[in-house]
């Protein structure tokens, strides 16, 4: 929900021209939607949110609702089903050239184009630190609640190149990692 203006803001800077976007979102992920209407306003961005419900979520048909001044990009929010499809949702906007971007970088390897968010990684290693803790007797219920420190963004140039977009040498020298 954080970080819902800085994904927007992130894709301005490499869709300079966009002033639409399509968003899939789920029950799941109805507040980050929430959070992405009002980063959106706030940048003077137009948002179609598309809320998919039945699943398996029919990715096409969810895309065919946004009228096609929508479709300058798609933002898909986090959710677990969402998560198990990128493959689907990447390939789809890739075949569609629709720029994508998404939370976490495990969608920029199966071909999204850009990704911000928390770092797996280190969001694991918290959590077996805390696993550590506890086993060596400390209580659950004093254990500090922590929120992630480390994120990333990751930009796909494979990508981006199929896509005709160029990404600045300052976009790639700012992001954490550019798959090529």
């Amino acid at each position: 929900v954080e970080l819902a203006m800085k994904r927007l803001q992130l894709m301005k800077e490499i869709l300079p021209s966009i002033e639409a976007a399509t968003v899939f979102w789920n029950a799941n992920s109805v507040a980050q939607w929430e959070a992405t209407q009002r980063a959106g306003t706030a940048l003077g961005l137009r948002l179609a949110g598309i809320e998919l419900k039945e699943q398996p979520y029919d990715y096409e048909a969810a895309l065919a609702k946004a009228a096609p001044q929508y479709r300058g990009a798609l933002v898909v929010m986090t959710s677990t089903e969402f998560f198990f499809d990128r493959g689907r949702l990447a390939n789809m906007a890739l075949r569609d050239r629709i720029p994508t971007i998404f939370a976490f970088r495990e969608w920029v390897e199966v071909g999204g184009l850009l990704s911000y968010g928390p770092n797996i990684s280190a969001i694991y290693r918290l959590a077996a630190d805390y696993v550590d803790r506890i086993v060596h007797g400390e209580k659950p219920a004093e254990l500090p609640v922590q929120q992630p420190t480390k994120f990333d963004l990751v930009i796909n140039l494979k990508t981006a190149k199929a896509l005709g977009l160029n990404i600045s040498s300052q976009m790639q020298f700012l992001a954490d990692e550019v798959i090529e």
